[in-house]
């Protein structure tokens, strides 16, 4: 059986997943931190607010700790399920008050080209 804590982290999981794709998507460089990434999810209104109800779904009391979670462990899950970027190392010198700072670049197939 699942912790509370478990269970809390699914439901943010797939109420972000089907947003996730379509920024990959739409970022046009070949590489991105996950601070950039979360950047472009704040551009989008209807994105931001799920990004925003996620954090306010969190068990725990304070918008810091929903944070650490969404943007250490619910995102970067997320960026790896799409099949669409890999981990590209950490980020050193990037700022990320949340997580470990890391790189991620798109896959051939949905690299950002100058044609």
């Amino acid at each position: 059986m699942a912790s509370p804590t478990e269970t809390r982290i699914q439901e943010i999981t797939e109420l972000l997943r089907p947003y996730i794709p379509p920024i990959v998507e739409r970022i046009n460089v070949n590489e991105f931190t996950t601070v950039e990434f979360i950047e472009a999810m704040q551009l989008d209104p209807e994105t931001r607010e799920v990004y925003e109800n996620a954090i306010s779904r969190w068990i725990e009391p304070g918008e810091f700790r929903a944070k650490t979670v969404i943007h250490g462990q619910v995102i970067p899950l997320l960026l790896r399920q799409t099949g669409m970027v890999e981990w590209a190392g950490f980020a050193h010198g990037e700022e990320d008050q949340y997580a470990v700072p890391a790189w991620w670049r798109k896959l051939e197939q949905y690299q950002v080209t100058d044609d």
